[in-house]
C-alpha cells in the first residue's frame, strides 16, 4: 500500500501551524510597538543562532546528551540491515546507526535533513522486542526523518525560544532601559502569555506528529499491529524500570518513541506525545484500512 497522507490529521497540523503564526505575528507587532527602535531585533537574532545551532548541529547534540554511540556493521549487523532495507522503503537514504546504554527501552531519530541524520535504539528494547516489533519502531523513527520533523518543530519552537529570552532576561534589560516608562515589564508579561500559548501548539504539533509518524511505520512495515504490539510492551517495561533511571534520560523524553516520565491527565496538553491508547486506536483503524485496501 502507498504512502497515503491522513488529511484529517494534515488539517489539524495545518491549523495548529495557522495560529501559531498568528501568536507570532500578534507577539513581534507588540514587540515592535514597544520598541521601535533596532534593540528588540537583537533580541530576535540571538534566539535565531540559537534556533540554527539547536537544528543545524541536532544529531551531534542529541547524541551526546543521551550518551548514544554511532556503531558499525560490524558491531550491530542486523540492526544495520533493519535500517538499511527500512530506510530503502521509506525513500531515504539510510541514516547513522546508534545505540544508547540504558535500561529504559526506547528509541529516536534526530537530524537536520534525511542525509544528515541518525536513528538510535537502547540496548535493551534490542533486547526486549522481537524482529518485526524492532522493524516498526525503527519505522516509526525513519517516519520522522522522512517527515523532516526536526526541522518543522524548530521552526515551530522559534518565537517560544524569543519569549523565553526575554522572560529570563528582562529584569536585567529594564535596568538598562533608563526610558520614561519602562516598556520591559509589559514585555515581560506579554513574553509570558506567549510562552504559554505557543509551547500549548507547539506540543499540539508534536503530538501530531507522532501520530504521523506511527502511520509512516504502518506503510513502511505494512505491520501496524507490529508497533502496536512493540508500544504496549515498551510502555509496559516502563513501569518496572527504577524512577532514578527513567530521570536520567528525561532531557530525551520529547524524541523517544514513548517517553520515560509520563504526566496525568491534566499535563497531557503540555505532553509531547499522545495518550497510548489513542495511538493504539489510530494504529487499529490503519490496519482496517489497509485490509480494505487488500480486498480491492
Amino acid at each position: 500500500m502507498k504512502w497515503k497522507r491522513d488529511i484529517g490529521l494534515t488539517m489539524r497540523v495545518i491549523l495548529t501551524w495557522a495560529l501559531l503564526l498568528l501568536v507570532y505575528l500578534v507577539f513581534i507587532t507588540i514587540l515592535g510597538a514597544l520598541f521601535p527602535g533596532i534593540g528588540m531585533w537583537g533580541l530576535v537574532g540571538v534566539a535565531f543562532v540559537f534556533a540554527f545551532v539547536q537544528y543545524y548541529f541536532s544529531d551531534r547534540m542529541v547524541l551526546w546528551s543521551t550518551g548514544a554511540r554511532e556503531v558499525s556493521e560490524e558491531e550491530y549487523p542486523e540492526l544495520h540491515r533493519m535500517v538499511e532495507r527500512l530506510s530503502a522503503e521509506a525513500g531515504i537514504p539510510k541514516p547513522r546507526v546508534a545505540v544508547m546504554p540504558s535500561p529504559v527501552p526506547n528509541a529516536f531519530a534526530t537530524g537536520r535533513s534525511p542525509s544528515h541524520a541518525v536513528v538510535a535504539a537502547t540496548d535493551s528494547i534490542i533486547r526486549m522486542l522481537n524482529r518485526e516489533e524492532l522493524e516498526a519502531v525503527l519505522a516509526h523513527e525513519l517516519s520522522h526523518v522522512k517527515n523532516r520533523d526536526v526541522l518543522t518543530l524548530t521552526v515551530a519552537s522559534f518565537i517560544a525560544m524569543v519569549a523565553t529570552i526575554i522572560m529570563q532576561n528582562a529584569w536585567l534589560f529594564s535596568f538598562a532601559d533608563r526610558r520614561e516608562g519602562n516598556p520591559w515589564m509589559i514585555a515581560w508579561i506579554v513574553a509570558i502569555i506567549v510562552w504559554i500559548v505557543s509551547t500549548l501548539l507547539i506540543r499540539s504539533l508534536s503530538r501530531y506528529r507522532e501520530f504521523a509518524a506511527d502511520r509512516g511505520s504502518a506503510y513502511i512495515t505494512g505491520n501496524p499491529k507490529a508497533l502496536s504490539s512493540a508500544l504496549h510492551k515498551i510502555s509496559g517495561r516502563m513501569d518496572m524500570i527504577p524512577p532514578e533511571k527513567k530521570r536520567e534520560v528525561e532531557g530525551a523524553n520529547a524524541f523517544f518513541i514513548i517517553p520515560a516520565l509520563s504526566g496525568d491527565t491534566l499535563m497531557e496538553l503540555f505532553s509531547t506525545h499522545p495518550p497510548l491508547e489513542k495511538r493504539v486506536a489510530a494504529l487499529e483503524a490503519i490496519e482496517d484500512e489497509m485490509r480494505g485496501f487488500s480486498r480491492r
